[in-house]
């Protein structure tokens, strides 16, 4: 088996979720590894997220937005990037099933003109695209074996679909560029950093202010929780270890219904979870599991350290430390959020010089200094211009 080692890195969408705790682990583990970190700061987004590392010589923080071709060019080309991990995407359901169009936008358009801007480099060397396990569409409930990386993409929400066609572009790249990539689908992750719209920091959130936790249907809907730390670790291990043109399954066995997520939440907050859960319309479309085969990806080495006991008091924690993380949050606590996408993000953490203009295309943070690296051009506007 033979070991890849990058040398400039960019992650996009690394001051998000999880891109922020394999950032974070790689700056930490790899001093000799630059790592460029791209992300528009949109709502989900949170420069405290970096803060462990953001004074390392060996971080550059970029805001930008992966639909911009000029600034994706520009950060290619000055920082030598030769590996990407493309995480920027928009990932929530109930959003996508009120503003999809941004779904698209974001996750198909975005992803095509990063790898245009790869193609016309000619020096990427490791692309890794995030994907996630909702592509497959639903597994049927007595199923005991789960998708494999060659089981067919049935998606089934406006979110799923777009991750599947951005996957069908990466593919496309691979095969008539050689651009040489390598996909990850991966299963619900939990922990710290996490936005609260999604199920466990919202369930947390709501139960550190005593209020009913709203679950979607009848509750039944199971779903696989990886650790934000075990899933940084995979990512870890793929970059060095994954084979180019190979997709691998980030997973675990160990499965859980809504509602017993729930009721363990309650059960840590001694609440008590028959007043203390809720039951309101479900989804549009709700896929009834997900369920993975990693065993592709075990065979490099990794596996999932992290008990769900141990992981959830882990979260738990982190957020009863850190209850203002995200400020106002009261919308993304709704039972079914419709965050609205906020043009040019929220500036948080960050101390912004006077003369800082909000639409510069490229802006570069690395420890406390911000600079401007290109000045906006007087004809552009905020569509992305691709290069040929």
């Amino acid at each position: 088996m033979t070991t890849f080692t990058p040398k400039n890195i960019l992650i996009t969408g690394a001051a998000g979720f999880i891109a922020s705790h394999v950032a974070n682990r790689l700056i930490r583990s790899y001093p000799d590894y630059k790592i460029v970190v791209l992300d528009k700061l949109d709502y989900c987004s949170n420069l405290k997220n970096l803060n462990p590392f953001r004074s390392s010589p060996n971080f550059k923080f970029v805001k930008g937005d992966i639909g911009s071709a000029e600034t994706l060019k520009s950060i290619l080309i000055t920082e030598s990037i030769d590996t990407i991990m493309h995480f920027a995407a928009q990932t929530h359901v109930d959003n996508s099933f009120g503003n999809s169009f941004e779904f698209t936008k974001n996750n198909i358009y975005g992803t095509h003109v990063l790898l245009e801007a790869c193609k016309v480099t000619r020096q990427i060397r490791r692309f890794i695209h995030v994907s996630t396990d909702a592509v497959y569409g639903e597994t049927e409930e007595d199923v005991v074996v789960g998708n494999h990386e060659a089981s067919q993409l049935l998606p089934t929400n406006p979110y799923s679909a777009t991750k599947a066609g951005a996957e069908m572009l990466v593919m496309a790249y691979c095969r008539s560029y050689g651009l040489p990539v390598i996909t990850t689908r991966g299963s619900n992750v939990y922990g710290p950093n996490q936005f609260p719209e999604k199920l466990i920091p919202k369930f947390i959130l709501l139960a550190m202010r005593g209020k009913p936790l709203p679950i979607h249907g009848d509750g039944s809907n199971v779903r696989s929780y990886i650790y934000s730390e075990d899933i940084a670790e995979a990512f870890e291990v793929i970059l060095h270890k994954g084979e180019v043109g190979h997709v691998y399954n980030i997973g675990t066995k160990k499965e859980r219904r809504v509602i017993d997520v729930a009721k363990d939440i309650c059960n840590l907050f001694k609440m008590d979870p028959e007043a203390s859960i809720k039951f309101v319309d479900n989804r549009p479309f709700n896929d009834q599991r997900y369920f993975l085969d990693d065993e592709k990806l075990r065979s490099l080495g990794w596996f999932e350290r992290t008990t769900w006991e141990e992981g959830l008091k882990k979260t738990i924690k982190w957020y009863t430390s850190n209850p203002d993380w995200w400020g106002d949050v009261s919308r993304a606590l709704l039972p079914h959020p419709r965050m609205l996408m906020m043009p040019g993000g929220v500036e948080r953490d960050i101390d912004v010089p006077k003369n800082f203009q909000s639409d510069s295309p490229h802006v570069a943070v690395n420890s406390s200094q911000i600079q401007k690296m290109v000045p906006a051009s007087k004809s552009s506007t905020n569509s992305p211009v691709l290069f040929h």
